[in-house]
């Protein structure tokens, strides 16, 4: 059998680097090629191979699939919602035919499988605010929401008629101590250990009330691997699978950090992005993806922040429990 070899296009990003850790992990360093537009992340230097790659030059993307004998990869290059909402055009031409240029790669090349992440932002102010389910109403008011709900259906497709075996995951929002997020609506909730570890304060940009489903990075890296690991039998899904992991707000996290830190003081000034937060649901329903292959979250929000706290960079060596 043919040992596997990985492509992870957007390796520098928020879930690109510690996803890229994890594979070379399993499948062994030189077996997973690290790729972006931009400088290799500090994270991933000396770990495995690293290429400059453009998801955009379909004709360099597949040289480097041919050359580096690519069995399977990982499209996590995009623009998200907040970023996206200041540049539709662009936003939803790098979303689109970056997916639509590894689909026809794997297509030609009949890769093993391709990994490419949806998002919550599919959902819209018509979509059900609480246990959001698999298969409801989707009306995305974002660009960002609007290119991934388009990006699900092309990967369906591109299952259905040429039996490219793609894997989808509908990412709430993603927290970790890694690595920086890039540009989206949630990402206050990593913003917030970091603010209160460093100057004891916050202003958050969204209302103290704004429910959000969320998930902690080594949840979202395991969902990942699970699902990629499931025989192609059990994936009923060929858009994305509705994953979740925990929900709160401001406060509550804010709540969780002074547990530990009670002189953390959290203010809030809505901006822009309260608009897109309130469009999405304040929960998601993934009991398709737990029948499935067995999905189930291992952190809730307690778990979380003594973890993000004692693992943060700023944290300067002291001890939470």
């Amino acid at each position: 059998m043919q040992k596997e070899k990985i492509l992870v296009i957007g390796a520098s990003g928020q879930i690109g680097v510690e996803l890229t850790l994890a594979l070379r992990n399993i499948y062994g360093n030189s077996q997973v090629i690290a790729s972006d537009l931009r400088e290799e992340n500090p994270l991933l230097a000396g770990t495995g191979p690293y290429v400059s790659l453009d998801v955009m030059n379909k004709e360099m993307l597949h040289v480097q699939v041919i050359r580096q004998n690519i069995t399977q990869i990982y499209l996590l290059a995009a623009m998200l919602s907040a970023t996206g909402e200041k540049n539709p055009h662009l936003a939803w031409h790098l979303n689109m035919q970056g997916l639509l240029n590894v689909l026809d790669i794997a297509r030609e090349e009949k890769l093993s499988k391709v990994y490419w992440p949806s998002s919550i932002a599919v959902f819209g102010p018509t979509s059900p605010r609480r246990l959001c389910p698999q298969h409801t109403v989707i009306e995305p008011t974002t660009v960002y929401g609007i290119s991934k709900y388009a990006g699900e259906f092309w990967c369906n497709y591109y299952h259905k008629r040429y039996g490219v075996d793609v894997r989808s995951l509908r990412y709430p929002g993603l927290i970790s101590y890694k690595s920086l997020p890039g540009g989206g609506t949630t990402d206050y909730a990593v913003e917030i250990y970091q603010e209160a570890l460093l100057h004891g304060k916050y202003n958050c940009y969204l209302s103290s009330d704004t429910y959000l489903p969320m998930m902690y990075m080594p949840d979202a890296l395991r969902a990942t691997l699970e699902l990629m690991e499931a025989p192609a039998d059990a994936i009923t899904i060929r858009t994305s699978y509705n994953v979740a992991g925990m929900s709160f707000s401001p406060a509550e996290i804010g709540a969780s950090i002074q547990k530990h830190l009670p002189d953390f003081d959290l203010q809030y000034k809505p901006d822009y992005r309260q608009t897109i937060a309130d469009s999405w649901p304040q929960s998601i329903d993934d009991s398709v993806a737990r029948n499935d292959w067995g999905w189930q979250p291992a952190y809730d929000i307690d778990r979380m922040t003594v973890d993000m706290l004692n693992n943060h960079p700023e944290n300067k060596g002291r001890r939470f429990q």
